[in-house]
């Protein structure tokens, strides 16, 4: 029997048929592709961690696999109290695993902040605001503590929420819990020219050798409107992104303050 290639029937068939080939191969590249991307992703995210350590700016995100367990020491979790979290102290001799969630390198930010964070500071401010976040389990803050040179750096991550969408950063505090020594942010879609500019060397570099720490209070450091006279713990804004200074002011408010309380913990005993 002829095949009527003029029919519906015989398009539409042959449609699904292209589509499902198609679609298979497109499947199998991706499948090919995806440990690839995972390891530029975890690449990454080491290269943020050690780009804001001093004279690390530099190290580029394929350098970075090699050069981690040279620079971050131990990792660990720990709660708002600034206390370990069981079982979570791992050291340089325990290769990074983003499937194991004691592993501090696992703990997806993004995520957390999205289900646990965002919904607390949205209908929580001040004190009310920190007794809800330490009262919630599930937040985790991972901290990797590192050596350059001798000297001990403790880097923090941050996450928060720009003017569209994520911000987040990377702060080397010094030994003592007090100082910052590096800083390096990034974004998802904050407005190129304006708010994206929080990733340039003239917002970052800023935050170096500014405090979060009045003696032993904690003490935040605010992004200011560009222009104003500046203390030790204040920094220059970005002219026209307002917002998303804002959203890298609250992030790190919020955050560096568990980080603080756990080294100066660390310190005292």
């Amino acid at each position: 029997m002829a095949i009527n290639k003029d029919s519906n029937t015989y398009t539409i068939g042959f449609a699904i048929v292209l589509v499902i080939i198609v679609g298979g191969m497109l499947g199998m590249v991706a499948n090919g592709l995806k440990p690839i991307q995972d390891e530029n992703l975890k690449n990454e995210k080491k290269q943020y961690i050690l780009n804001c350590l001093p004279g690390n700016k530099l190290i580029t995100r394929d350098q970075a696999g090699d050069k981690f367990a040279e620079f971050v020491k131990q990792r660990l979790i720990l709660n708002y109290n600034g206390e370990v979290v069981e079982n979570t102290l791992l050291n340089s001799d325990n290769e990074v695993d983003i499937k194991n969630t004691n592993d501090a390198f696992s703990i997806d930010l993004l995520k957390e902040y999205k289900k646990f964070v965002q919904p607390i500071t949205n209908k929580f401010k001040g004190e009310e605001l920190e007794n809800k976040l330490a009262s919630e389990s599930n937040i985790h803050y991972p901290l990797f503590i590192c050596q350059v040179d001798g000297e001990t750096y403790y880097v923090a991550p941050v996450m928060g929420k720009g003017l569209w969408a994520a911000v987040w950063g990377y702060i080397a505090l010094d030994k003592d819990g007090n100082k910052i020594e590096g800083a390096v942010f990034d974004h998802k879609s904050e407005t190129p020219g304006l708010g994206a500019e929080i990733t340039q060397d003239g917002f970052e570099d800023q935050f170096i050798g500014k405090l979060i720490s009045n003696k032993d209070n904690y003490r935040p450091v605010a992004v200011n409107k560009p222009g104003n006279p500046l203390n030790e713990y204040q920094v220059d804004g970005i002219s026209g992104g307002t917002f998303t200074g804002l959203g890298v002011e609250e992030m790190m408010r919020r955050t560096l303050i568990v980080y603080h309380k756990y080294i100066k913990n660390l310190n005292r005993s």
